[in-house]
């Protein structure tokens, strides 16, 4: 199945979540597993897991949807706190599809989004794999140059296919000649969005941002974490620094760090096998009930 290429007749569905809707693909049985998407411009839960999601399919029930402000779903997030608002309204997303408790599994802002949900309702999260979240030691240190492209791109002349192309293939991973045109042009068409082109769901912040909505290390639940959590970073991440991996690690109890050399910000695309395989056996090891791991 060639994922980027889905369509609404090959399994997206609609669900309403409070005054949002909210767009999703979900396949496979078990343990629910909620994958969730970055932030960068365009994209969506497909185009950011489509080397990973009939993997772990076979062992689990995946559900993926679009976050708010992205893909299919209803656009605008809550600048102020987006962490916050995002969570908030996938913890709605989960309980309105019957689900108590998740595996979650989060690429930069929806790592930053799992992280707090697993702050705000630690009861409803089994475990959390991250991979370059957002929100860590953000307000310590000067932008990135990768994150500074992603605020920049509604910005100036506004969205171009050049520079969706330089952010994905200069700033996004260590190999930009990997990543094949149609997934940025797909990307591109999805940032162009008159929705999204309204109302970006990530630009530059103004004035001075709230400390505790941006910075997960200045957040005192952090260290009172208890859920199993897998951080998978790429030592060559240009948007979130890898040495954030250590930093989450000190400060929460149930931690494990993988560092990935030759890697950028997208581990689950650019090491995707490794991936798979690592994120479905922490993922059975900390499950409720028996899985058998396929490799």
């Amino acid at each position: 199945m060639e994922l980027m290429n889905l369509d609404l007749r090959d399994g997206f569905k609609l669900l309403e979540v409070g005054t949002r809707k909210i767009q999703f693909y979900e396949i496979g049985s078990g343990e629910p597993v909620l994958m969730l998407h970055g932030g960068g411009p365009g994209a969506s839960g497909i185009s950011n897991y489509s080397k990973n999601i009939e993997a772990l399919a076979e062992s689990f029930r995946v559900i993926v949807p679009d976050m708010p402000g992205y893909g299919g779903s209803t656009k605008g997030i809550n600048r102020k706190d987006p962490f916050g608002d995002l969570a908030g309204a996938m913890l709605q997303f989960l309980k309105g599809l019957g689900i108590y408790k998740a595996h979650l599994i989060g690429n930069s802002l929806g790592g930053a989004c799992a992280l707090r949900m697993g702050l705000e309702s630690p009861n409803v999260v089994s475990s959390l794999v991250l991979m370059g979240p957002g929100g860590v030691d953000t307000t310590r240190s000067l932008p990135t140059k990768g994150l500074n492209r992603l605020f920049d791109y509604y910005s100036g002349k506004g969205p171009s296919l050049e520079k969706i192309t330089e952010f994905i293939r200069k700033y996004l991973v260590y190999e930009g000649s990997e990543i094949p045109s149609s997934l940025i042009e797909e990307r591109y068409k999805s940032s162009i969005d008159p929705d999204v082109v309204e109302a970006p769901p990530l630009r530059r912040p103004k004035g001075i941002p709230n400390f505790k909505n941006f910075d997960f290390t200045r957040d005192p639940r952090l260290s009172k974490c208890e859920i199993p959590t897998l951080l998978l970073w790429g030592t060559e991440d240009k948007v979130n620094r890898s040495s954030g991996g250590l930093s989450l690690q000190k400060r929460m109890q149930n931690c494990d760090l993988y560092l990935f050399s030759k890697t950028g910000h997208w581990v689950q695309w650019e090491r995707a096998e490794e991936f798979n395989y690592i994120t479905k056996s922490f993922i059975c090891i900390h499950s409720q009930s028996e899985i058998r791991v396929r490799g």
